[in-house]
């Protein structure tokens, strides 16, 4: 039975969620077209830098991607904190960065000033909307998937359905699940056969950090801000301030009709926004937010299965356990299994049993999908 997305997404169980969307029909729209010999890999470059764009702006931290053909996949965090402390003219200005907003709204940016006290306490309420809106995965789904499904109509000369549906998300309740899905996600090109190394993985998050750390080492890029180690001179948070005054700067250029408040910018202002950094990695804690990783383990964890899945052997091929899944208490055997199958063996949550079993309660129902898998996959963490 279908669930309200209200009860799939609920930030007092948990920040972190897996995300997929797929092409309608699950068609290759964003990859090689057989029938016409046409290639629109490009657009896979579009969905990517949208995903980091729109993080500049909403309260929502990218912990890892892949974009496919056909489909993709985020693991997001999800920082409700954070709005809090966004002023009225922040949370004003960022979201127009996206809607052209009511005409109140629009005349509060362009002059204060002239406006009420009445008319301040609607823009007041409208600010309030805007911040509860920032940290909501779904208004981040509905901006990211709208704006590419625009851009391919129009490169096409068509209309209609893009994607197939709303996207499908499952909560992450624990750092095992995290972990799990983040894997999952980053080894999606090497399940397919369209890469044989994580490093060569094109618009992959673990392809984009190794990237980073080769181009740090050679001196190429000094800037480090997110970088995945635990030295980056700057948080995440620093550089969504940072990306807000650039943006800032571009100014509110992009005016819609009044009775547009609700329609999304054109491509040429989203297309301005500046790209978010991914998560660092950070074991440690000092760092937030944060992947709760070391960024060398879990790219040891990646590669090693990365080459049992490309080899189709099983366990580890170098005989030893990764550390990651020793300190989480992860059954190596099943890890490899679930990095193929994570969709297919887990519902709506990921988690350790006893993590999902508290799910049910909390839900008031006997049963979640994905409860024997977690038996078998955290064995260490039964219910």
């Amino acid at each position: 039975m279908t669930e309200p997305r209200s009860t799939l997404v609920s930030l007092d169980d948990t920040p972190w969620y897996h995300v997929v969307s797929r092409c309608v029909r699950r068609a290759f729209l964003c990859g090689h077209d057989a029938h016409t010999g046409r290639s629109f890999e490009h657009r896979r470059g579009w969905i990517a830098d949208r995903i980091k764009q729109l993080a500049s702006v909403f309260a929502i931290d990218i912990a890892a991607y892949a974009v496919m053909s056909n489909h993709f996949h985020i693991v997001v965090r999800v920082d409700d904190t954070r709005v809090q402390g966004l002023g009225r003219d922040e949370a004003l200005s960022r979201w127009t960065q996206l809607f052209a907003g009511p005409t109140l709204v629009q005349r509060y940016l362009a002059d204060a000033e002239r406006l009420g006290q009445a008319e301040i306490e609607l823009v007041d309420a409208w600010a309030e909307t805007y911040r509860s809106r920032l940290a909501d995965l779904s208004w981040f789904m509905r901006v990211l998937n709208e704006s590419i499904a625009r851009q391919a109509n129009a490169e096409d000369g068509v209309t209609g359905r893009f994607w197939e549906g709303r996207f499908k998300s499952q909560a992450l309740l624990d750092e095992q699940a995290v972990l799990t899905a983040m894997a999952y996600v980053d080894l999606n090109p090497i399940r397919a056969g369209i890469a044989d190394t994580p490093e060569r993985s094109d618009y992959t998050s673990v392809a984009e950090r190794t990237d980073l750390l080769l181009r740090l080492a050679m001196d190429d890029d000094p800037q480090t801000c997110g970088s995945p180690s635990i030295d980056a001179a700057d948080s995440t948070k620093g550089c969504m301030r940072r990306s807000y005054r650039i943006a800032r700067a571009v100014g509110h250029q992009w005016r819609a009709d009044p009775q547009d408040a609700e329609s999304l910018n054109p491509e040429w202002a989203l297309n301005r926004l500046p790209g978010a950094p991914l998560m660092p990695f950070d074991a440690t804690g000092r760092t937030e937010p944060a992947v709760p990783f070391g960024f060398e383990d879990y790219l040891q964890l990646v590669e090693a299965t990365g080459r049992v899945i490309r080899e189709d052997k099983r366990g580890f091929i170098d005989g030893a356990t990764p550390p990651l899944l020793v300190r989480l208490g992860i059954d190596p055997d099943q890890f490899i299994l679930t990095s193929s199958r994570l969709l297919r063996q887990f519902g709506s949550v990921v988690g350790t049993p006893g993590r999902i079993t508290a799910r049910c309660d909390a839900r008031q129902t006997r049963y979640l999908r994905g409860i024997g898998a977690a038996r078998k996959l955290f064995p260490n963490h039964a219910a």
